[in-house]
Parts: structure tokens; C-alpha cells; sequence
């Protein structure tokens, strides 16, 4: 998806304070992205962001391979992102980018890793929510369950973590209208209503979309269920799709959440138990469906549920239609 405003720019290091937000650990630019090399290429030990991995992450996610979150570290579902892509290209076991899986990325020629980005009027008057509490009666008195902060809004619409956003932007400003801000560009143009079959797969935490002939067109890093609240077994349907859905919480028929014991209807919005995205599936009261979390995708349970980053659940989302076969495997 190519986003208004969105154009492709070569961006001069910043090194200024940040203008809006906590002051970044340090900054990057679009060149050391971009121009980032196989052959430079060193493991960090320490925490900044590899700029390396950030190209590899924009290219894997380019694929419909999701990465998860872009956040240049080297970290579970980068690696799930890369055996996966290793798999569908034969090129071998493993979960780190060698030289034949980075050229068939086509790593060397990549450029516009990082585009500017202008912020939009609609994005300058989002109407944030001061803060999410954690209960979930306080959730239902709310209008809409929106972004607290320009730079949550952003880093989920072009699939980064804040972090890697106020690095490439330690100047901001993220709420001005028509000002420019670096963003990674990780657009996806999978064909709308190709899913053909979903294979959740609890051994590695992916969700795989097979289309015509079962070519894999598209996986997910996932968080699948836990061990006191189990996924669904065996194959399913995909009832009904939901976008900005709001939530229903059922204690007697879901989980008990604080001390709520009655039915409660949550307000739709980004940071909603089931994010931006409800796929419902054949049996009741199962789905996958977004998260207010995106960092935590594959790295804590869930309610029996799959859950998926917000962006994922909505590609996710075009490329389904009811009647799509799940099949959960172990």
C-alpha cells in the first residue's frame, strides 16, 4: 500500500533533540540504511538498532514475510521471518541471513529503504486518548480505545517500533501538519480474496496463507493460545471478518479479567483487546485478530486466540473471504 503523502527521499542525518518525545539514544540515518552491505556487516553487542537489520526486516515484510515489528534487532520473529524465507527459496535450514538468502533478497540493489513521509491534517487532529487503562470497566466507559501518542500512530502504520521512528527523527515533529518524517517503507501488494487456506502452525508461532496450488503468499509471527487456555485442534472455517471491531468481554465464556464479572462492550480503536482486525472462526468464540501490543506478538500467551501485529491481521484480513479453510497444527 503506498500511503497519501508518502515519496521517496534521500534524508540528511538529524542530531538535534528530539521535539516531541524522549530524546532517542542516538540517531540514524536513511544512507546507513540504505547503503547497509552484506559484507560491512558486523553483529552488534551492543543495543542500537543494526541498521542492516532493518533493511533485512523491510525487505522480508516487502515479501509479505512479516518480521513483526521493524525494529532493527535481532530478536525471535526476525529469525522466524528469515527461516521462513529460506524455506519457500530452498535455500537451507537455518535462521540467520547468509550471502545467497541477502542476494536473493536482493540486498545489494535495494534502495528507499527509508521515505519521507509528510504528516497529513487528519494526522495532526487525531484525537488521542490521554492513556488505555488496564480495566477493562474503565475501557467500556471510554469513546474509542484510539492512539495515545503520534508516534504509537505512526510506528503501526509503517510497521516500525517507536524507538526505530524517533532514531530516524530525533528532531520530530510528529504532530504538525504537512511537516516531513522518515519512515521505513514496507509496503505490501498481496492479491485481494488469494487465500486459499491458513495453516496455523504452534510449533514455530507462524500463521502461513497458502493461495492456488498451496504457494505459501504470505506468514505471520503469532502468538497461539497458552497453556492454560489452549488454541482450537484440527480445521475450521473463517466465519465473518470484522474491521474496527468493538469487544465483547464474557467472563463465563472467555476469561476472567480483574474483577469483572459482567458482560462489558469495549469501544472499537487500535488499542482494543482484539486491535484493528476480528476474524471470527467456525468455533465459537475463537478468532485471530490484531493486539494493542505489537511488540509482545509471539512473545506472550493469549486467551486461546491467535493474535497478530494490527497490520498483519488487516493484509491478513484482504486476503481472506469466509469459508477459508484453518487448520491448526501442532
Amino acid at each position: 500500500m503506498i500511503y497519501p503523502g508518502l515519496r521517496l527521499a534521500t534524508l540528511a542525518l538529524l542530531a538535534l533533540p528530539a521535539a516531541f518525545g524522549s530524546v532517542p539514544a542516538f540517531a540514524l540515518s536513511a544512507a546507513e540504511i540504505d547503503g547497509a552491505r552484506f559484507e560491512d556487516h558486523k553483529p552488534r553487542k551492543t543495543r542500537d538498532i543494526d541498521p542492516f537489520i532493518v533493511k533485512a526486516q523491510v525487505l522480508l515484510s516487502r515479501r509479505s514475510i512479516s518480521p513483526g515489528v521493524i525494529d532493527g534487532r535481532d530478536g525471535d520473529n526476525f529469525r522466524k521471518a528469515v527461516a521462513q524465507f529460506r524455506r519457500q527459496e530452498q535455500l537451507g535450514d537455518g535462521d540467520q541471513i547468509d550471502l545467497p538468502s541477502w542476494q536473493r533478497l536482493g540486498g545489494e540493489e535495494a534502495q528507499s529503504i527509508v521515505v519521507e513521509y509528510r504528516v497529513s491534517k487528519k494526522d495532526a487532529a487525531y484525537d488521542f486518548a490521554e492513556r488505555i487503562p488496564k480495566d477493562y470497566a474503565k475501557q467500556a466507559r471510554m469513546k474509542r480505545l484510539s492512539y495515545t501518542r503520534p508516534t504509537e500512530m505512526f510506528g503501526e502504520r509503517f510497521h516500525m517500533s517507536e524507538e526505530l521512528l524517533k532514531a530516524l527523527n530525533p528532531e520530530g515533529p510528529f504532530d504538525e501538519a504537512d511537516a516531513p518524517i522518515s519512515v521505513v517503507s514496507a509496503e505490501r501488494s498481496p492479491e485481494k480474496g488469494s487465500a486459499r487456506r491458513i495453516d496455523v502452525v504452534k510449533s514455530t508461532g507462524m500463521v502461513v496463507v497458502l493461495g492456488e496450488n498451496d504457494v505459501i503468499i504470505a506468514s505471520y509471527p503469532a502468538t497461539i493460545g497458552s497453556d492454560d487456555m489452549p488454541s482450537p485442534s484440527g480445521d475450521h472455517k473463517v466465519e465473518r471478518i470484522a474491521r474496527n471491531p468493538d469487544y465483547t468481554y464474557n467472563p463465563e465464556k472467555n476469561f476472567q479479567q480483574g474483577r469483572n464479572t459482567k458482560i462489558l462492550r469495549l469501544p472499537p480503536g487500535p488499542n482494543g483487546p482484539v486491535g484493528t482486525v476480528w476474524i471470527a472462526l467456525s468455533q465459537p468464540t475463537f478468532g485471530i485478530h490484531g493486539t494493542p501490543d505489537p511488540s509482545k506478538v509471539s512473545k506472550t500467551s493469549s486467551h486461546g486466540c491467535v493474535r497478530l501485529t494490527n497490520w498483519d491481521a488487516e493484509e491478513l484480513a484482504e486476503l481472506l473471504r469466509p469459508g477459508v479453510p484453518v487448520r491448526f497444527l501442532d
